[in-house]
This record gives C-alpha cells, structure tokens and sequence, in this order.
C-alpha cells in the first residue's frame, strides 16, 4: 500500500501531466480558440478538485494558467501579456479556476459528509433493533459491547454500570479502558474524544442521571454518534427492564392459572374415586349382613378406586419431577422395537380385543433412549387412542427414520381435535372440550409424555382432523456413534 505522502505526490504529477496533454492536444492536433481552450482547462481543474482535493487543483489552476499565456495569448511563446484585456483574462481564468475548485472540493466534501451521517444512521438503527430484541437486562447488558464492536467496527467497547460495579467487554483489553477511567467519565457526565490515542468515551444517561459510561477504541467515532448510542443504550436497557419485570407479572400471572387449575383439575379427579370409595365404605359398615359376593363387589371397588388415586398422585408427582428436570435418563442405544412392545404389554388388559397394527420400517437404526421413560410417553398416546376412539376401530403405531431421527406415531379413528384445540392439548391439566366430562382423566397425560420426549432431545407433534381422527407423532434421536461403527 502507497504512503499518502506519495499518493500526494502522484495525483500533484497526474495533473500537471493532464495540463500538459491539454496544451499538447490543442497545440498540435487540434487548433481552437483561446476561450475553448480555457474552458477544457476549467473542465479538467474541476474533475481534478472533485477527485483529488483543494490543493490539487490550485496548483493545477496556476500550471494551467502559465500554460494558457505561453502557448494560447499573444505574442505566443512567452510570458509577456501585450494586451491589458489579456491580464484580465488570465486573472478572471486564475479566478474562475481556484473559486470553481473550491466549490467542487465543498461539495465533495458535503457528498462525503452525508454519505458518512447515512452510514452512521444504518449503524444506528441496526444498534436500536438489536437493543429492542433482549427482554432480559443481563443478557442485554453482555450482548452491547459486542453489537457496538461489530456494528460500529470498533477495536473495543467496555461498558461499564455504576449500578453493579461491573464492566462488559468485547474485544482486546486496552488498558486506557480500564475502570478507572470509565468511572470518571460518568462521573465528569460529557462524552470525550481522544483521537491521539483512538479512544472514544461517553456517559450513559438514564433522563439525566448519569448510570454509567462507555468506552471504544480503534475507530474513532463522531461525537453526534457518540450521544445517539448513549440515548439508544438508556432506551435499550430500560425496554429491557420493562419487558423483563412485564415477564415475571406474567409469569406470577400464568403461575397463579396453573395453581388454579391444578387443584380443579387434581379436586374434579379425586373427587370420584374417593365418592366411590366412600360408599363402598358406608355400605359394607351399615350392612353387616352384607353377602359375601356383595362384600367382595364392594371390596374390589375399592380396591380399584384406591389404585386409581394411586395412579394421579402418581402422574402429579411426576408432572412436577419433569417440570423441575429432576428426571435422570438411562439413556442407551436400542430399537425402537423394544419400546413399542414394552408400550403394548403394559397396555394389553386396557386394550382388550382392540386390533392394533404395528408398521415398523425395516432395517431402522438404534435410537438413544430410556426404554423404561420412552414407554411411559408411548403408553400416554396408545391410552389416549383407546379412550378417545371407538372400539371397532383399530390403532395403527408406526415408525420410521427421518433425518436424524426415528418418528413413532399412534393413529386413531377417532372424533378428531378442532384446529384451535390443537394448539392447547399439550397444556397441563387441559382437557378436549368436547371430552372433559365424557372421559375420565386429569389432563396430565399428554404434557407428561412431552416433557419424556423433550428430555431425550425429541419432539411431540399432532395432526389431526375433525372427523377423521388423530395423529400422534414423537421422534428419538439416532445413535450416531453406533451408525459411525457399523
């Protein structure tokens, strides 16, 4: 790369040389009048000062004067000017010359001006929306000295926070944007340019209280710039702070829902079983004469019904356990096979004589998985299918590879599930409109075989359609290092 001393230089040369191709043009190939000749002087010592600046083009305008009363006024071959008219005219072309170049260069400069206030205002709304898009103060507060680096293209930005006597970084440590000094520019409350040194400081304002300050190096920054990145980092962080204090109203807010809906939904379960167990109770204590087929009627529903409360709190117990990731995965390499049939077995009293048809692709490779949760999450969909499909129907359970991972699915011919419905059916406790009182559950099923599926790094989907019944799909990782072997 050429020093500026010697691009200076150059661009000196280059115009003398274009004075002289001028003089040599009209001189030898193309005799014109005086006036022609001064105008193409005037055109080029434009062209020159737009390109080339102020400097230039002075020094051009003089060369190309001397040229002009050389070669193009009379008596021609020397300096001499003979007419008084002719002064005039050199000095009107001097004149024409060095204000027209001063025009070009102003403009140049303005064009030069606005282009950078353009670039600056890109970099600013770019600043502004990457403020907007954190709703949590501590991320925020990592992410600007980075954004700052990378959009602004700086060296390096430290930010530093009265309120928690911290300063956030991105890029190399300069000692000169050491606490320190950051701490005394908010205090001193004006931005600072140090353009020795290439360092670029300003207060952060939250209205007109000063909570911090920051720092760049590298790029020296315009102090306009400067100010509207101190507005947009107040702006920044107080959106922040909004949204996160409106996130934990709304979280207090769902938190409160979710307690409520709880106990309906846990009040409404137990309610039957114990109403059940209570007048299997009541009777066999009143009726002491009770004969013993009565007595063993009485005695298995309540058997029953205290297996069926077992059963919730069970579910409850383990709705709150994945809610908390305090569930372990024993997670190995196996076929997708060995949970299908462990589903089936555990689901074959419930089933009855209910045909089911398992389609499993052939030649699948192993999925990692925990053989015991991954059936819980597939017993959930088998139940679900059973209760929610008339019996003379059949439940087809399909898998297939796809990408990198195994998708099982659980069919049913069933009433299917509105499109809005679909959208809440893996909310906790909730139960299809249409089926809430008709069939009995808590609403807990399908959340928990989610929450199953997503602590193995898979996914749960629906497809459904009024009328045609549903589909309900999960995918399971593939083991890949088991792939990579064989």
């Amino acid at each position: 790369m050429r020093s500026p001393i010697l691009n200076r230089i150059l661009h000196f040369a280059a115009a003398f040389a274009i004075v002289i191709a001028i003089t040599a043009f009209y001189r030898e190939v193309l005799p014109v009048k005086a006036t022609t000749v001064a105008l193409s002087f005037i055109l080029a010592i434009l062209a020159v000062s737009t390109l080339w600046g102020m400097a230039v083009s002075v020094a051009m305008s003089v060369a190309a004067m001397v040229a002009f009363n050389y070669f193009f006024l009379p008596p021609f071959g020397t300096l001499t000017v003979a007419d008084p008219q002719n002064w005039v005219a050199l000095i009107a072309f001097l004149a024409v010359a060095i204000l027209a170049s001063r025009l070009s260069t102003s403009a140049r400069q303005q064009a030069a001006d606005a282009s950078a206030r353009e670039r600056d205002i890109e970099k600013l709304y770019k600043f502004s929306q990457s403020m907007l898009e954190s709703g949590n103060v501590m991320e925020l507060l990592n992410r600007i000295p980075v954004q700052i680096v990378d959009i602004f293209e700086v060296g390096a930005a430290a930010l530093f926070l009265a309120e928690k006597q911290k300063v956030y970084r991105s890029g190399p440590i300069i000692p000169q944007l050491d606490t320190e000094t950051l701490k005394t520019i908010m205090v001193r409350d004006e931005p600072m340019i140090d353009e020795a040194n290439s360092l670029c400081f300003l207060p952060v304002r939250m209205g007109v209280r000063a909570i911090g300050s920051l720092g760049t190096s590298g790029t020296i920054l315009s102090r306009r710039t400067l100010e509207a990145i101190g507005t947009l980092l107040a702006i920044g962080m107080e959106h922040a702070r909004a949204v996160e204090q409106l996130g934990q109203t709304e979280a207090a807010r769902q938190g409160e829902q979710l307690r409520t809906a709880l106990l309906d939904a846990v009040t409404h379960a137990l309610r039957t079983p114990l109403t059940s167990i209570k007048a299997s109770v009541t009777n066999l204590l009143s009726n002491p004469s009770l004969k013993e087929p009565q007595r063993q009627e009485l005695l298995t529903i309540i058997n029953e019904e205290s297996d069926r409360l077992n059963r919730l709190v069970g579910e409850a117990g383990e709705m709150a356990r994945l809610d908390a990731g305090e569930v372990e995965l024993q997670v190995a390499p196996h076929p997708i096979d060995h949970v299908i049939t462990a589903a089936l077995e555990h689901c074959r009293n419930k089933l009855d004589n209910r045909v089911v048809h398992v389609q499993v692709a052939e030649n699948l490779p192993m999925v990692r998985v925990d053989v015991a949760r991954a059936r819980e999450a597939l017993v959930q969909l088998i139940e679900n299918a059973n209760q929610y499909s008339p019996h003379d129907q059949p439940i087809t359970i399909t898998s297939e590879a796809s990408d990198n991972f195994v998708v099982t699915s659980v069919a049913d011919r069933g009433a299917g599930i509105d499109d809005p419905e679909q959208t809440l059916i893996f909310e906790k406790f909730y139960r299809g409109r249409d089926q809430r009182h008709g069939v009995e559950g808590t609403g807990m099923g399908l959340p928990i075989a989610k929450a199953i599926v997503e602590a193995h790094g898979g996914t749960m989907n629906l497809t459904s359609q009024r009328g045609r019944g549903s589909v309900f799909s999960f995918t399971l990782p593939i083991d890949r290092s088991r792939t990579a072997r064989t």
